[in-house]
């Protein structure tokens, strides 16, 4: 069998006029595993309502990030396939979950090169609904539809390995040196609290307090394998550990909150402002559910998030860059690549 790897993003629109936008958001938005609710509810809410008022402001802020080379998370995940594929004997493709680069697209670029046995990569460090198992589910359903005799083996999710660990704390301990800062706050994406309770395999763990989900995550559990909470505030613990971080200067927030029913808590641009108000002149904030950068990072913490932590007084506010195409982290992705391949070699011979 012939080897290939499939790296997985995000995806971006194809470029940031309205138009386009409304394009992306339209497939991004009707996925029912990033919206899970009925389809009815959905094309109500998506295709009547979200459509109609917010590709214009969307439009304007991907207008703000916008390169010359285009989409920011497009051309940082180019660069990161092009140095994995120096550092490994096996075609290295890219697609992304949604937008014009798609995962058929890049199953059937590795399919014309001979390569019958894949190895995915979803390029997010933690599990959930909206990003790895979406991506999951759809490209088995590509596979069984148009590649058949394609073996398809996945990445798990990364966000505790050691070496993830130690690339990460690296990336940002190069980013504050010299810098002078009270607090590191570690955002991530967030999620509805509903997501992970569906999430849940045990169907006994979750059990959201009045506070909001996350309580029950200090507690051991075979749950914890799909939990986007506890993978998230673990990644934060892990990387205050390694770098000898003081307990109360740095914590976890949750970003980019979509309608009314709850989301994972504390909110980021909250706390953002709660620090300012209670008098901290000088934060850093770092986002390591992301690995490309892209308008959550760019735009909606670089720009925003500053923007609010100097309306209520804060100062100094020092944004690290996601680990994009750093050098160590494409090191890591090409010795699991390796490894993953040498396993596979072992177990047909």
């Amino acid at each position: 069998m012939k080897k290939g790897i499939l790296l997985v993003n995000l995806g971006s629109p194809d470029s940031p006029e309205p138009k386009d936008v409304k394009k992306y958001l339209g497939e991004f938005l009707m996925d029912e595993r990033v919206i899970d609710v009925p389809l009815w509810a959905r094309t109500l809410l998506v295709k009547g309502i979200v459509l109609n008022t917010r590709p214009k402001a969307s439009a304007k802020a991907y207008k703000k990030i916008w390169w010359k080379e285009g989409s920011p998370l497009i051309v940082l995940s180019e660069r990161l396939q092009e140095k994995i594929q120096k550092q490994v004997d096996y075609p290295v493709a890219l697609a992304m979950r949604y937008g014009s680069m798609t995962i058929k697209e890049g199953m059937q670029e590795l399919a014309d090169k001979g390569v019958d046995e894949v190895f995915l990569i979803p390029l997010y460090p933690q599990y959930a609904m909206a990003t790895t198992e979406t991506i999951l589910v759809l490209a088995e359903e590509i596979r069984k539809e148009f590649f058949p005799n394609m073996k398809v083996t996945d990445l798990k999710p990364f966000y505790n390995n050691p070496d993830y660990i130690k690339v990460l704390s690296n990336s940002i301990a190069k980013h504050l040196e010299g810098k002078d800062y009270q607090h590191l706050l570690f955002s991530y994406h967030g999620v509805p609290e509903r997501h992970i309770r569906k999430s849940d395999i045990t169907k006994s763990h979750c059990n959201p307090s009045p506070k909001g989900c996350g309580e029950c995550c200090k507690n051991q559990s075979s749950a914890h394998e799909f939990c986007y909470r506890h993978q998230c505030v673990e990644v934060t613990r892990l990387v205050g550990e390694h770098l000898g971080m003081t307990e109360g200067t740095f914590s976890s927030s949750f970003q980019s909150r979509l309608g009314f029913d709850p989301w994972l808590r504390p909110y980021t641009d909250r706390t953002i402002e709660r620090f300012g108000k209670e008098g901290m002149k000088k934060m850093a904030i770092v986002t390591p559910a992301f690995v490309s950068d892209c308008l959550e990072t760019l735009e909606e913490i670089a720009m925003e998030g500053e923007e609010i932590f100097h309306e209520v007084g804060g100062k100094d506010f020092t944004t690290i860059p996601c680990l994009n195409d750093n050098e160590e982290f494409v090191a890591l992705i090409s010795k699991w690549i390796n490894e993953w391949a040498t396993a596979e070699e072992a177990v047909i011979a």
